[in-house]
C-alpha cells in the first residue's frame, strides 16, 4: 500500500490501557507496512491519559497529540482529529479496542476497489441486553424517520478517503452527527459487517446522558419529523375539541348538561396543555440548535498539541 494512512482515536479515561491500544496498532503497521499517522486526541479526560500519550510519543514517532481543554464530546474529538489529519486514507477507531486495528486492512481493501467510505456494520456487541436494544431501536427509528440514508447499526468506525474528509469538514455544525454527516455527502459506501468485540478495560464514557445527546443529535440534524408532531398533535387537539363541542351542543339542547363538568374541564386542560408544552419543548430544541450555529463558536479549544 503506497498510500499515506491516517489512524484517528479519540481518547477518553484510556491512562491505564492505552498502551495496549497503540501496541496492536503499531503491530498492524509493521504487518502491513504503512505510512501511519496516528492523531490521538484527548478530549478533556479527568484521568492522566494525556499524560499516557506523552510517554508513548518518543516510543512511536508517527503519533500526534491533541489535547482539549475539557470534555467537549465523542464527535467533536473525532471531528477534531480530522481536521488534523493529512493521510491519503483516514480510519476511526474507539481507544478500547473493540473496533481492533487488525480488522483495517480488509476496509482498506474495498478503498483500494474504488469504493470512498467503508464503515462497520455491527453483526455482535458485547454489551448488556438493555443497551442493545436501545441501540436496536435507535437506529431503526433513525432509519424510519431520517430524510438521509443512514446505514443501520453502524458506528464512527470506518475508512474513507482524503476527499470524503474533506467534504465531511465543510460541514461546519456544532452538533455533529458524523456517522449521518458521513451518509450525507455520498460518494462509493460499502458496509462490511463484523463482530465487536469487548473493551478491553475499563468503563465506556457513553453515560446515558451522553448518549441521548447523540440521539438527539442524529434526530433533530436529520430529521424534520418532530416539527410534523407538532402539526400531528395540533390536528389531534382540533379533533377533539370539535368533538367535544359537538357533544356539548348535543347535551345543551337535549336538556342534559348539570351543572357538573369539573372533571371534564380539568381533563381538557391538561390534555391542552401538555400538547401545547410538548410542542414548545420541540420549537426550543431546534431554536436552541440554531442559537448554537448563530452564535459561531469555536467547535474546540486545543489546550496542547504534541508533533502537530
Amino acid at each position: 500500500m503506497n498510500q499515506k494512512i491516517t489512524l484517528i482515536i479519540p481518547v477518553y479515561n484510556s491512562s491505564q490501557f492505552l498502551h495496549k491500544t497503540v501496541k496492536a496498532v503499531d503491530d498492524q503497521r509493521i504487518k502491513s507496512n504503512w505510512d501511519l499517522e496516528l492523531i490521538l486526541v484527548e478530549d478533556g479526560s479527568p484521568d492522566k491519559s494525556f499524560d499516557a500519550i506523552e510517554k508513548l510519543t518518543p516510543l512511536y514517532p508517527y503519533i500526534k497529540a491533541i489535547k482539549l481543554s475539557r470534555n467537549f464530546g465523542h464527535q467533536i474529538a473525532v471531528k477534531t482529529g480530522l481536521s488534523y489529519a493529512t493521510g491519503d486514507y483516514i480510519a476511526i477507531i474507539d481507544d478500547d479496542l473493540q473496533d481492533p486495528p487488525s480488522l483495517l486492512p480488509r476496509f482498506f481493501e474495498q478503498l483500494d476497489n474504488g469504493y470512498e467510505v467503508a464503515y462497520g456494520i455491527r453483526k455482535k456487541r458485547k454489551e448488556g441486553h438493555l443497551k442493545k436494544m436501545a441501540y436496536t431501536g435507535f437506529y431503526r427509528l433513525l432509519d424510519t424517520i431520517s430524510e438521509t440514508k443512514i446505514p443501520l447499526d453502524s458506528g464512527d468506525f470506518c475508512v474513507m478517503t482524503k476527499n470524503v474528509k474533506d467534504k465531511m469538514l465543510m460541514l461546519n455544525e456544532q452538533n455533529p452527527y458524523l456517522r449521518g454527516i458521513r451518509a450525507w455527502v455520498g460518494f462509493k459506501q460499502i458496509g462490511l459487517e463484523y463482530e465487536r468485540s469487548g473493551r478491553i478495560e475499563g468503563e465506556s464514557g457513553y453515560s446515558i446522558k451522553k448518549l441521548i445527546k447523540i440521539a438527539k443529535d442524529g434526530i433533530f440534524s436529520f430529521s424534520s419529523l418532530p416539527l410534523q408532531i407538532i402539526t400531528l398533535l395540533g390536528n389531534m387537539g382540533l379533533l377533539i375539541s370539535i368533538l367535544f363541542a359537538l357533544f356539548t351542543m348535543y347535551r345543551y339542547f337535549s336538556n342534559e348538561i348539570e351543572v357538573a363538568g369539573y372533571t371534564t374541564i380539568i381533563i381538557m386542560l391538561l390534555f391542552f396543555n401538555s400538547i401545547l408544552l410538548i410542542s414548545l419543548g420541540i420549537i426550543g430544541e431546534y431554536i436552541y440548535r440554531i442559537y448554537n450555529e448563530v452564535r459561531n463558536r469555536p467547535h474546540t479549544i486545543i489546550e496542547k498539541t504534541i508533533n502537530a
